[in-house]
């Protein structure tokens, strides 16, 4: 997928979001399956307030969902693009699990019954994950199934590891 398709896909799901909180993206033939991928009107209201809606970087974000995420090797390879889990217990504590932990899943956002019932599953069952890319991190989380996975993005971090 190019910038201009992930572009075109993304301005089709602003229409679903204009009235639901939820809409697909689009779906990726990944090295570990099929992978569904959704985004949130969560993830477009704070995208806009920090001016990266559709931007190049969020977009070339999005493409990279076409890595897939490998269960079996789950955090990230330092500076690889692809899908990998946030995990709970790193410290200290960075601004992405502050964002997927404290301020939605532990929270709960009123998002997540949503999600639970489009998933098929309980929020205990995600994988919290980033979608990543050179300049921008997308943040959401997994469920994982055997013929088809679903994404689904509810926030960004555009924060520079320190």
């Amino acid at each position: 997928m190019d910038l201009a398709v992930a572009k075109e896909k993304l301005q089709v799901a602003e229409v679903v979001l204009d009235k639901e909180p939820l809409a697909f993206f689009a779906e990726f033939d990944t090295p570990y399956g099929m992978l569904k991928v959704s985004v949130t009107e969560r993830l477009r209201r704070k995208c806009r307030k920090g001016r990266v809606w559709k931007s190049v970087a969020m977009l070339t974000a999005l493409k990279n969902s076409v890595y897939g995420f490998d269960a079996k090797a789950p955090r990230s390879r330092g500076g690889a693009d692809g899908i990998f889990c946030v995990d709970r217990n790193y410290r200290p504590a960075n601004s992405m699990m502050k964002k997927l932990y404290d301020k939605f899943l532990d929270k709960p956002d009123p998002l997540v019954p949503i999600l639970a019932t489009e998933l098929g599953s309980p929020p205990k069952d995600w994988v919290p994950i980033r979608l990543v890319s050179h300049h921008m991190r997308l943040l959401g989380v997994i469920s994982l199934k055997p013929n088809t996975s679903h994404m689904v993005l509810i926030d960004y971090d555009n924060e520079k590891p320190t």
